[in-house]
């Protein structure tokens, strides 16, 4: 059984690119049939890994402008 599927990388949410991330490297680390086959999962792992990079680079701008607007709500109050 082969972890990878046809779904495009750019498509998934971080949750569903977390969990086939996972398939692919418990599927390397049990080790393909063949040379081909290891470094078919291992350039979609990468790209899965970059998905949910980009997804917690998003996030993290998300809280961080969310922190800003609250900083800047409560120094308004306090002026």
């Amino acid at each position: 059984m082969s972890a990878l599927n046809d779904t495009p990388v750019d498509t998934l949410s971080f949750e569903a690119a977390r969990d086939e991330l996972v398939q692919v490297v418990s599927e390397l680390e049990q080790g393909s049939p063949t040379l081909e086959q290891s470094l078919a999962l291992w350039e979609r792992g990468e790209a899965l890994a970059a998905r949910c990079e980009e997804w917690l680079l998003g996030a993290k701008r998300r809280l961080e402008a969310a922190r800003a607007s609250a900083s800047d709500s409560s120094d308004e109050v306090e002026s």
